[in-house]
């Protein structure tokens, strides 16, 4: 079977053509031949990640035939690039059309900015999808804390759902920026949304004045030098999200280690906050799924 056998084009021909979407999902290593790519439609931009190296002949046929498939299904493709996510510095090379570097795109109706070139990730974490949508279901008049919010994300679906406040704590600076960009794109009331540049274990008293939240989302990098170690530092979150919440307020913790599985949160939680109770698991749409899921993104809803 090759890689564009392996491609669900029904479910993709069925969104709209400007609707960000995964369309292969090869870290999911449901097809050990082809684990190390995955391949994204950023609309107008079809992206390559490579974990692993590929020739430049093996790339240039991939463009071909991904454009004469995009053709079939009438989505309007400018660019093919690729990223070397093996190589360091996560480089990014043209294969095809125009040099799009900075756009927007689209996710369910809202606007995110999106860059290519610059940084490792360009903007949003497709995989998390689900996770968004369940804040932008239950954010109606909520006071919602949004750690380690990168571009803002979980802050822009929790707006448009009604939601009374966020706060994004981050510390770059500049994805916040974008965050607040997002944010203006999108219509919001600024003035709903708070954006602090701070490292998170020097911050616990201003966040405890600023709350007490309804939800907080908890979604760190699996490792950021100088930042964060999951393993040494979720427990100390864990510790401190009953002070930040208000009674029967929950949490969506996250985790997108594949070296941790679900036990590692579960855990976690046992020692502690023993009182605090697993409502449900928020699992990625299907075609993110790992072959094994305790591999894949992991998201617990938690009642403290």
């Amino acid at each position: 079977m090759t890689l564009l056998e392996k491609i669900d084009w029904k479910r993709i021909a069925s969104l709209p053509q400007i609707e960000l979407q995964r369309l292969y999902h090869g870290r999911g290593f449901q097809h050990l031949d082809t684990c190390h790519i995955n391949i994204e439609w950023l609309s107008p931009v079809i992206l390559i990640i490579l974990y692993k190296e590929e020739t430049q002949a093996t790339l240039e046929q991939l463009t071909e035939k991904l454009l004469l498939q995009m053709q079939k299904i009438n989505f309007l493709v400018k660019s093919v690039q690729v990223q070397y996510r093996c190589r360091d510095h996560a480089p990014t090379q043209l294969l095809w059309g125009d040099a799009i570097t900075d756009f927007i795109g689209v996710e369910q109706g809202l606007k995110y900015t999106l860059s290519l070139g610059r940084n490792q990730n360009y903007g949003l974490f497709l995989d998390m999808k689900n996770g968004r949508n369940w804040l932008r279901e239950n954010a109606q008049n909520k006071s919602i804390l949004n750690l380690f919010s990168y571009t803002c994300g979980f802050s822009n679906v929790a707006i448009e759902g009604g939601a009374k406040r966020v706060i994004n704590l981050d510390m770059s600076k500049a994805a916040l920026a974008v965050g607040r960009e997002n944010h203006r794109l999108n219509g919001h009331d600024l003035s709903k949304v708070k954006y602090l540049g701070h490292d998170l274990f020097k911050s616990w008293g201003k966040l405890k004045r600023l709350g007490a939240y309804d939800i907080v989302i908890v979604d760190p990098p699996s490792l950021q030098k100088g930042s964060i170690n999951i393993e040494r530092d979720y427990p100390k979150i864990i510790r401190r999200l009953a002070d930040l919440l208000n009674s029967g307020g929950v949490a969506l913790l996250c985790l997108n280690s594949p070296n941790l599985d679900f036990s590692f949160l579960e855990k976690i939680l046992m020692h502690e906050c023993p009182e605090a109770k697993i409502i449900k698991r928020i699992d990625p749409e299907s075609h993110f799924i790992n072959v094994n899921p305790e591999r894949g993104l992991k998201c617990l809803l938690v009642k403290f």
